[in-house]
């Protein structure tokens, strides 16, 4: 072959006049073979990976392609579909058992003849798009790190001892080209069985990434099923999608709600279980694996997939998580300098950490940031990619510990915060994680102060046809993170919650709905089966939560030198579900336009699944991860002062000039005696909240 990319002056004068040029779109790679060169080994040459599972014998058809029939006159050449030898006796055979449309050749049986243009289709390319349905289309590229390869061995012979797995390593690099491989100890009982199963002939499983290749699976005549599960563990809920490595397509997805939670609710209380219970560790441990572990049997039984065919998982989460998860004691992570035992990616037999898979399968657990940013932002970051762009992207992704990414192409920086379970729904009077029931959506008429909801797992509001009807089936049993943020908002925006934060007991004399709460005032948002109420203590949670997460994007704003952000991007379970104009109005984000704050969904999900299928996306991690500055909020002065500022709606000194001209801000007032709380706890500008987040921002 010779490439015409490397030929330099005169290359294709040069070029035998036996050979044809050969190009291969969408890739553009080109170059010249010798005529009778099987299409399959032209393309490999040249980088273009048509997958085939079969080993080029016809069976799998996965290295379909089509000649692009036409003058191409870039190129200098005509191609015909004659460019190509005549159908062979195993394109026939192909067409008859699986059907193969009358355009499609299999690349493995056409030889090239003349100069020719090959088109790899995207249904069977292995570099095909998966487009998710999102916020934003994701396209993501297949480079997978485990590999099926079909091999047909000589049956044992007398007269050569040579061992049944020395003939298959021999296969592998004679045919395929794979050289120095290593054998995982767990396949050694499995795989002389499975080539006497098989007549000598099996599908083998090869695993590479990096490293020397390793056979890790071996099973008896041919297959093309492979699977790989990709993990986010939050410090809330763990979710788990199952994905067809040969497709690239998310076979199903399950959640779960993390199981520690019962040994604390936010990740410091965990640690301090730990500390506190010489068994700790271990427990937590274990329930974390047990739930992965309930997760991917789970989505294995939606899928109908056997765990012995997923290879592969790939798992992230924050570095609490990801030590829990490994074994790992986490205190050292609850006081400074909060050092990680380990943050670099990590390659490790999947049997090691328990998981139902494969038992010679592999992990992938993707690297950590720093002390308290980790693999789960990490992913984040891979997938929202603010490091490709030049607009200022801020990328939140918004749980009981905030983790925060600002920058662009040119720096990028991460930090944490403690914005602790209010946004879950716990610390709040009739809060509950988002389930059927539970409060969403709020509305609030300025004018009359009468709320609209809407429930989860009911379509109408509750001024609609067809509420009652819905509510009659999954009640209104409380209200969720969403769901208080709309209410904090909405109240704000009709002038019963003031820029301070507290509720104004004067409008007691407009409505019934607000009502003497001890010293203070509450609103009542609904009245049936349970009365559901916004109280000040509430309003001061969110407050907390929603400073901290501020005060820490502001930090990062400060070091980067910029007073504004281009885009904002929401992720996680709860960033996905939160409305942006109303996360401004109250203050959690920083002021940008509307319509470039978007939420992106479980982007550390979508992470693990790039990283899943592609080695490419895992080097890039692993890269990226070298160039992020972390800011450690627990040892900046101004996290305390740009909290303070923020424990206002929306901020008691920054100005929101996008927000202010999409939604009329109300005045700033003070309450009189009637607002109760308003006057006995009133703070100057200057003076900080009376619960600050704790030293270290950990809370």
């Amino acid at each position: 072959m010779t490439d015409e990319l490397q030929d330099g002056d005169g290359g294709e004068a040069r070029a035998a006049a036996d050979d044809a040029l050969v190009i291969f779109t969408p890739s553009g790679r080109r170059g010249r073979f010798a005529k009778g060169t099987a299409v399959l080994d032209a393309a490999r040459s040249l980088g273009v990976y048509i997958e085939s599972v079969c080993g080029g014998r016809g069976l799998c058809g996965r290295c379909q392609v089509e000649v692009a029939e036409g003058a191409f006159a870039k190129h200098g050449i005509v191609s015909r579909a004659a460019s190509l030898s005549p159908s062979t006796a195993t394109e026939q055979r192909y067409a008859d058992i699986r059907s193969l449309p009358a355009t499609r050749r299999l690349s493995c049986a056409a030889q090239i003849l003349a100069d020719v243009v090959i088109d790899v289709p995207a249904d069977v390319a292995v570099n095909t798009q998966v487009v998710r349905k999102r916020a934003e289309t994701r396209a993501i590229v297949r480079d997978l790190a485990t590999h099926l390869h079909y091999v047909e061995i000589e049956p044992p012979d007398m007269a050569k001892p040579q061992g049944d797995l020395d003939r298959v390593i021999q296969h592998l690099g004679e045919k395929w080209g794979i050289a120095d491989v290593l054998v995982d100890v767990a396949v050694l009982p499995d795989a002389q069985p499975a080539l006497i199963k098989g007549g000598y002939k099996a599908t083998v499983a090869v695993h590479q990434d990096g490293g020397r290749p390793r056979i890790v699976g071996i099973w008896p005549g041919y297959r093309e099923r492979l699977f790989g599960v990709a993990v986010d563990i939050g410090s809330t809920t763990i979710a788990c999608h199952l994905v067809d490595l040969m497709s690239g397509r998310t076979v199903a997805s399950a959640g779960t709600a993390n199981p520690q939670i019962r040994f604390g609710e936010d990740l410091m209380s965990r640690v301090s279980y730990v500390m506190m219970n010489p068994e700790g560790r271990v427990a937590l441990t274990d329930a974390v694996r047990d739930a992965v572990n309930t997760l991917i049997l789970r989505v294995a039984g939606q899928g109908n997939v056997d765990k012995e065919e997923i290879v592969e998982a790939v798992l992230v989460g924050n570095p609490i998580m990801h030590h829990l998860y490994l074994g790992i004691d986490p205190t050292p992570l609850g006081q400074a300098p909060f050092p990680l035992a380990v943050s670099q990616a990590l390659d490790l037999r999947a049997q090691g950490l328990g998981l139902p898979i494969l038992k010679s399968g592999r992990a992938y657990i993707l690297p950590c940031i720093a002390g308290h940013v980790g693999a789960d932002a990490a992913a984040v970051t891979l997938a929202e990619a603010p490091h490709k762009g030049q607009e200022i992207t801020l990328v939140i992704d918004v749980g009981t510990n905030a983790e925060i990414v600002l920058g662009s192409a040119d720096r990028l920086l991460a930090a944490s915060s403690p914005t602790g379970p209010a946004f879950e729904g716990a610390q709040i009077s009739s809060g509950q994680r988002a389930a059927p029931g539970a409060i969403e959506r709020v509305r609030i008429d300025p004018e009359t102060l009468q709320p609209r909801i809407k429930v989860i797992d009911v379509d109408t509001w509750s001024d609609e046809e067809g509420f009652a009807d819905g509510v009659a089936r999954v009640g209104v049993t409380g209200i969720c993170g969403s769901g208080i943020i709309e209410a904090i908002a909405e109240l704000f925006l009709a002038g019963v919650i003031t820029a301070d934060g507290t509720i104004d007991g004067s409008l007691a004399a407009r409505t019934p709905r607000i009502v003497p709460s001890g010293r203070t005032f509450a609103y009542v948002l609904w009245h049936e089966p349970v009365e559901i109420k916004v109280t000040q203590n509430d309003v001061r949670a969110v407050q907390l939560a929603k400073a901290a997460l501020y005060a820490g994007a502001r930090l990062l704003m400060d070091k980067l030198g910029i007073d504004k952000v281009d885009r904002i991007k929401l992720a996680g379970a709860f960033g996905s579900h939160i409305d942006p104009k109303h996360a401004m109005i109250i203050g959690l984000v920083p002021d940008c336009p509307l319509d470039k704050v978007t939420a992106v969904g479980n982007a550390a999900g979508t992470g693990a699944r790039m990283a899943l299928l592609n080695r490419g996306h895992r080097r890039e991690v692993e890269a990226l991860v070298r160039t992020i500055e972390k800011i450690e909020t627990a040892v900046e002065p101004r996290f305390q002062e740009h909290f303070v500022n923020a424990i206002g709606f929306p901020n008691r000194v920054e100005a929101f000039p996008h927000l202010a001209a999409a939604v009329k801000l109300p005045e700033r007032k003070e309450t009189d005696s009637a607002g109760g709380e308003g006057r006995r706890r009133r703070r100057t500008r200057d003076t900080p909240h009376p619960n600050p987040p704790p030293q270290g921002g950990r809370g």
